[in-house]
């Protein structure tokens, strides 16, 4: 054995790898890539034209397409047997595809296919007929006319020409107390209501005898309140503030301040008293009323147009004479005092002197009279000079006057 730390014997090494081989290059014959390339394109063509052709002859089946004239098929390249008999661009066709089926005759138009208007016969009369039909009958505040059918226990039931029936509650079918509904509305009357609730799901509207009533009683104020009139009324209760009564269906009220005896007002109830108009609101359901203006109202009833007054110059304004006429007053514009140049309205009338005029403006509703001198003047401007003649002649010079207003009125009419 060999001593420690000899060193050691020579072994043999291990035997060295071979070198690597160099990579081999595969060479492709350029010939052969042309001919695969060519083969390629040729299947492509045929294809291509297979498919066009399957194209025509379904289009030709749809009556999408004519058939071609004098068409004939473009010559293929010479091909090899392999692809002059190359089915695969024949795949998915059937023989009724490629000869023709039996079945290519022009069909029926099948009834599930859209149809456009003008395939219908439109009458025009006939639509707008149908539209009246059916349009809704009522609208809120329209005044319409129709015939009871029915009384149930809640109310009436009204044919108005709708799809449906009006239907009138209890409560509006008239103003005061109804204590016999079937001798008010027996079946077959007609009634003419007011249209209170438009027609809701059913059709049906909602009318009221009620609020009609009402409008036409708002109305009828209206034109007493424009012409001045002096109405009676009876007092049917009291207040701190006044008295109530009723008119023409409506709930009026006459303030203590216009009462004659307004100290002892409740003991006005069940008394007749001759009222003029202070306010009429039909829009917040105001009706107030004058005991001490209906003597000013009657007073108006008394006077006309064209006729002549007499009375005192209560007051001298920049724009004329105020005339008190026994309770009521009219006013003598400057430009109604002379037909003459005026310099002052003092210089003719002053405050306290008598004067005669004529009634040229009456407005009852605003408590207005105008009056006029001018037209008692012989010559114009002859009240600046013999005012007094003027004067004194004036109610023979009034019926010339009243004339020329009545002229006036034609012309203007």
């Amino acid at each position: 054995m060999a001593a420690a730390g000899s060193p050691q014997p020579n072994r043999p090494k291990a035997p060295q790898q071979a070198a690597n081989k160099p990579l081999q290059v595969m060479k492709i014959s350029r010939k052969d890539d042309q001919e695969q390339l060519q083969r390629a394109a040729t299947e492509a063509r045929a294809a291509a034209e297979a498919a066009a052709e399957k194209a025509r002859m379904l289009e030709e089946r749809a009556g999408l397409a004519a058939p071609p004239r004098n068409h004939q098929p473009a010559k293929a390249p010479t091909q090899g047997d392999e692809d002059r008999f190359d089915m695969g661009a024949m795949e998915g066709m059937s023989m009724a595809d490629l000869m023709g089926s039996p079945d290519d005759k022009p069909k029926r138009e099948q009834r599930n296919e859209p149809r456009s208007v003008d395939d219908f016969d439109f009458d025009e009369e006939a639509f707008l007929a149908a539209l009246d039909e059916n349009a809704p009958v009522g609208t809120t505040g329209e005044v319409i006319k129709g015939t009871v059918i029915a009384l149930e226990s809640d109310g009436v039931y009204v044919d108005i020409g709708g799809k449906a029936p009006g239907f009138m509650p209890k409560s509006e079918a008239g103003l005061g107390v109804i204590t016999n509904y079937q001798e008010r509305f027996p079946k077959g009357l007609e009634v003419e209501v007011l249209v209170t609730r438009e027609q809701n799901a059913d059709g049906m509207v909602t009318i009221s005898c009620r609020a009609l009533e009402l409008r036409k009683s708002w109305d009828k104020v209206k034109v007493l309140e424009k012409e001045g009139k002096v109405v009676q009324v009876i007092v049917s209760g009291f207040n701190r503030g006044g008295v109530t009564c009723d008119l023409e269906g409506l709930r009026g009220f006459i303030p203590r301040s216009q009462l004659q005896d307004g100290e002892n007002h409740q003991e006005l109830v069940g008394k007749t008293l001759g009222v003029a108009f202070l306010e009429v609101n039909s829009g917040t359901r105001k009706l107030v009323l004058s005991e001490k203006r209906a003597s000013v109202a009657a007073r108006f009833q008394e006077l006309e147009v064209g006729q002549l007054v007499e009375g005192l110059v209560a007051s001298v304004k920049p724009y004329g004479l105020f005339i008190d006429l026994g309770g009521i007053s009219g006013l003598l514009h400057q430009s109604a005092i002379t037909n003459g140049s005026l310099r002052s309205i003092r210089e003719v009338f002053d405050q306290g002197d008598r004067v005669s005029a004529l009634i040229t403006d009456l407005d009852p509703g605003r408590g207005r009279i105008g009056l006029n001198t001018a037209l008692l003047e012989g010559p114009p401007g002859e009240l600046l000079i013999d005012k007094d003649k003027v004067m004194a002649e004036a109610s023979d010079r009034a019926s010339r006057a009243q004339n020329t207003l009545k002229q006036n009125e034609q012309s203007a009419g």
